[in-house]
């Protein structure tokens, strides 16, 4: 995935939120199907964002970007912040 593909990505998901959060508050959306939807794009967002700077980092170090996979939701997650 290369990086204009990560930030379609990222935009997608971000939509995708927004519709969610909107449907919930119109009561369109139970709050336990929000909650579980949300931790999804939550997850999702925070790999898109992981592979992001994974690629910048390895154009810093002068290596291929294209090279950087994505990381699993645990070991993304378990990042100190």
């Amino acid at each position: 995935m290369n990086e204009h593909d990560i930030h379609t990505k990222i935009q997608q998901l971000i939509a995708t939120e927004h519709k969610l959060r909107t449907e919930a508050q119109s009561g369109d959306v139970d709050p336990d199907t929000e909650k579980a939807q949300l931790a999804s794009l939550e997850h999702a967002l925070d790999q898109c964002w992981d592979l992001l700077r994974q690629r910048r980092a390895r154009i810093d170090a002068g290596k291929n970007p294209d090279a950087a996979t994505a990381n699993s939701v645990d070991r993304v997650e378990g990042y100190l912040q």
